[in-house]
């Protein structure tokens, strides 16, 4: 006995399970197999089982009819149920309901929101179901109950069942065997690319963006008619994909890789236009929006950026959406710039998206049609897999036709045969007890067929007349004819590409449409400060107490001479305007002080403000000292180079030349700009060539002109040469530059007069000399401002008062005078105003008013 038990002691040690092992026990007593497996095993096991029929079975779409299988047991129901487009619509959860009973094994809810995105114009570029009812909104809002809701087939979906009834799909059975189902449909047309597809399985998923009908055909004509068309070659004829909802796709290279391998991405952008509206405010009208973009949020995301103060000019945010159209308003105020709103709206909201193509799909794995493998495909592939599911799908329809064709001639020549011998082929009949001898004695003296025999048997009597014979011959001739045809297109693969052709350019001509989405094959990049900033002209002003603004350049209307002007600035009472910069806001502006330091910012960094307002005090942009005041500011032009020189005055009359190079790297706080004596400050400082002719105006209506050779090059910290020699109570009130001979002098005095004097009345001589008159100075006049070089394109002048008076006067209104003379009223002050400072306005283009 304890030999036995050790013998089975033994066995069972022997077959212990190591894991991952599988043991099979046989008990012959009651002749079961018992499976000993690892709960790893298992769940292994089970789980490859069910992620692969999520895959397969439910999540992505088949590459040959685009179509998920919910999608495709959908459009197949509905044409069992006879819902065509030229049918009436039929009650939702009628559709529903068949589909969930014969084919779907699913929730009726996953079928009926399949549907409804079937039917929604702003998910599909070719909607497969047309339907009646509320099947939701581009917000979000959910449709109605399918108890309320109607729906049948669109003329797109019929394409796709086209021929389904001739055995050109294999069919299978439904997942209680109780009924058929294709195993992909006919597809006349690629509707993985025309309707695009979403899906999430199981450690997989895909995202196809739709494509225009036209396009798709012209790409899939191209390759039939060349195999090796490269993919640049069928990009010529898709441009890109084509949303449903319209709006810019920015391609480039990331779209070209998307086509070349499936995965890859492009930028969506809404369709914005900006219009200007009531009292010279604007309007960003948003009229297209990204693909997938849910409205409502989006427009709720704008709301909470000007809640919190992330934008902070829009005053009024509505839908003015109906009837399929978009239309979202966005009202700005009225110092906003639409440009640079748009561009942070493009930033900071959905009105610019990432589309990611990731265009994975079922492929066939041999020649069973059941057995797909998930595969991420090009745009090659794709129409490849297509082009090769239509030769499969014609050649069988032909083959189908074929037989139809040869059955009916067979049975048509047996009519023929009986109509030849009608008179014995009725003796024959009459003579016959039953059906079945009668059908005996036929086939044996005519040498008929069972089917012909049959089918003489069944003939009406009608058909013995002459017209029905005639018929008959007609039929069979026509007949003879197809089966050659058929014969002829099986035999030639050439054929059968020529038909997918003919038919793919027939549903072309009967639903092409024009592209919704605009391509810019370029890509679009992260938005820096300065790409936010639209580039436009605009104007800069300080004030002698260091305030600073920036406003638009036509803000300022143009008036005729001697005018009053409109009200430019708000100062405090012992303020006044001091200078006025035309610029770009792109633009470098140099800011010099009266300390003789530099600093540096980009116009835009200037805060924006309307003409009455005061701007901001300049301290807060730039880190200046106690009692420094800005002085002068240069602008240079974004595309200017570091050549050249800046030519600088003081108020005491010393200049001094420094190269433009030395002033590239300008810190935070600031760089020494020149060396300044007690009492003295910098005041004028122009960019020059190196070689043009300087001249210094005085207070006193004396002017100094010498070329600034004369002057050599300094370093910045160096102190300068003197440039004018100045008489008691005088000082300097401008320097300027002359680059041409022809060139002329705007000459301003504080009480509003001026003229305009020719350069070349004033000859060069050397520097420091006292210099001769430029103007007459009265008590009528009042002391020069200043004296201004005009260039060939300056056309217009903006003279601001110390008590914020503005005008905008025309050059060729100031008349040229003499040296010696006073000159016109330019601008008319009131007793206790005067003239603070000029600006010179180039290429202003249209004048207003």
């Amino acid at each position: 006995m304890s030999n036995m038990n050790e013998d089975s002691a033994m066995q069972q040690q022997e077959h212990k399970p190591v894991e991952g092992e599988v043991l099979t026990q046989t008990d012959h007593s009651h002749s079961k197999t018992v499976e000993i497996r690892t709960v790893e095993d298992v769940m292994e096991d089970n789980f490859l089982r069910y992620s692969m029929s999520v895959i397969v079975d439910r999540a992505l779409p088949d590459v040959r009819d685009g179509m998920k299988p919910v999608h495709r047991r959908i459009v197949y129901v509905m044409d069992k149920m006879g819902i065509g487009p030229a049918s009436k619509t039929v009650k939702s959860a009628q559709i529903v309901g068949e589909v969930m009973g014969k084919y779907h094994p699913h929730g009726d809810s996953s079928i009926y929101d399949a549907m409804v995105r079937m039917a929604q114009d702003w998910v599909g570029r070719y909607p497969l179901v047309q339907g009646q009812g509320n099947f939701g909104s581009m917000d979000g809002d959910p449709p109605a109950a399918m108890r309320y809701t109607e729906a049948k087939m669109t003329r797109v979906s019929e394409a796709l069942l086209a021929d389904i009834d001739k055995e050109t799909v294999d069919f299978r059975d439904t997942y209680d065997a109780t009924h058929q189902e294709p195993v992909v449909l006919p597809a006349k047309l690629p509707n993985l690319l025309l309707n695009g597809q979403v899906g999430i399985a199981v450690g997989m998923a895909t995202n196809i963006p739709t494509h225009n009908l036209g396009e798709i055909v012209d790409a899939t004509v191209a390759l039939i008619d060349n195999p090796e068309a490269t993919l640049d070659d069928l990009m010529k004829y898709i441009k890109g994909p084509d949303f449903p909802t319209g709006a810019v796709v920015y391609g480039g290279a990331p779209m070209r890789q998307a086509y070349a391998t499936g995965r890859g991405s492009v930028t969506i952008r809404a369709v914005a236009n900006i219009e200007e509206a009531k009292r010279g405010r604007h309007q960003i009208i948003v009229t297209e929006m990204p693909y997938g973009v849910n409205k409502a949020t989006l427009i709720e995301k704008i709301a909470d950026l000007v809640h919190d103060k992330k934008l902070t000019t829009i005053s009024d945010l509505r839908d003015e959406s109906a009837r399929g159209s978009v239309r979202v308003v966005i009202e700005l105020k009225k110092d906003a710039y639409p440009k640079k709103v748009l561009n942070q709206l493009y930033k900071l909201t959905a009105l610019q998206t990432n589309f990611h193509y990731n265009m994975l799909a079922l492929v066939e794995t041999g020649t069973n049609p059941v057995a797909l493998q998930p595969r991420v495909l090009g745009l090659h592939d794709i129409l490849h897999e297509f082009i090769k599911h239509r030769q499969k799908v014609v050649r069988r329809r032909t083959e189908y036709e074929l037989r139809k064709a040869k059955e009916r001639a067979h049975i048509l020549e047996g009519y023929k045969i009986a109509l030849d011998h009608i008179d014995e082929v009725i003796r024959t009949i009459r003579a016959s007890k039953t059906q079945d001898e009668a059908e005996k004695a036929l086939i044996e003296k005519f040498g008929l067929s069972v089917i012909q025999a049959k089918a003489i048997l069944a003939m009406q009597l009608r058909r013995l007349t002459g017209l029905e014979r005639e018929a008959i011959e007609n039929e069979l001739a026509e007949l003879r004819k197809k089966i050659a045809y058929f014969e002829k297109v099986l035999a030639d693969e050439n054929e059968i590409l020529r038909i997918i052709k003919e038919e793919l350019l027939e549903i072309k001509e009967k639903y092409g449409d024009e592209r919704r989405s605009k391509i810019i094959n370029t890509e679009v990049g992260k938005f820096s400060d300065e790409e936010l900033i639209p580039e436009e002209d605009t104007v800069v002003l300080v004030t002698t107490e260091n305030y600073i603004k920036r406003t638009l350049a036509s803000d300022y209307r143009r008036q005729n001479r001697g005018g009053k002007g409109k009200r430019g600035m708000t100062t405090k009472e012992e303020d006044v305007i001091d200078q006025l910069v035309p610029a770009s806001t792109h633009d470098w502006l140099l800011f010099f002080t009266n300390k003789g330091r530099v600093f540096r910012l980009k116009a835009y960094e200037v805060p924006a403000a309307s003409l009455a307002a005061k701007g901001v005090a300049a301290v807060n942009l730039l880190q200046l000292q106690p009692e420094e005041k800005i002085t002068s500011i240069i602008n240079l032009a974004k595309d200017a180079g570091s050549d050249g020189y800046l030519f600088m005055a003081t108020t005491k009359g010393t200049v001094k030349k420094t190269a433009v190079s030395d002033y590239a790297n300008i810190r935070t706080n600031g760089l020494i700009a020149i060396n300044l004596d007690d009492g003295d400050e910098l005041r004028w400082i122009k960019q020059t060539d190196g070689k043009s002719d300087v001249i210094i105006s005085t207070s006193a209506g004396q002017a100094v002109r010498f070329n600034e050779e004369e002057c050599r090059p300094m370093g910045r910290a160096a102190r300068g040469v003197r440039g004018v020699r100045l008489r008691p109570n005088d000082s300097v009130v401008g320097m300027d530059v002359v680059t041409s001979a022809d060139q002329t002098l705007l000459v301003l005095s504080a009480n509003g007069y001026g003229k305009i004097t020719k350069v070349a009345n004033f000859p060069s001589h050397k520097r420091g000399g006292v210099g001769i008159k430029a103007a007459t100075v009265t008590a009528k006049t009042g002391p020069i401002v200043t004296v201004q070089t005009l260039e060939s394109d300056a056309v217009e002048a903006i003279i601001i008062s110390q008590g914020g008076q503005t005008i905008r006067v025309g050059l060729g209104d100031i008349p040229t005078l003499g040296r010696t003379t006073q000159g016109v009223r330019v601008m008319r002050l009131s007793d206790d105003d005067s003239v603070s400072s000029i600006g010179i306005m180039r290429d202003s283009g249209e004048d207003e008013g």
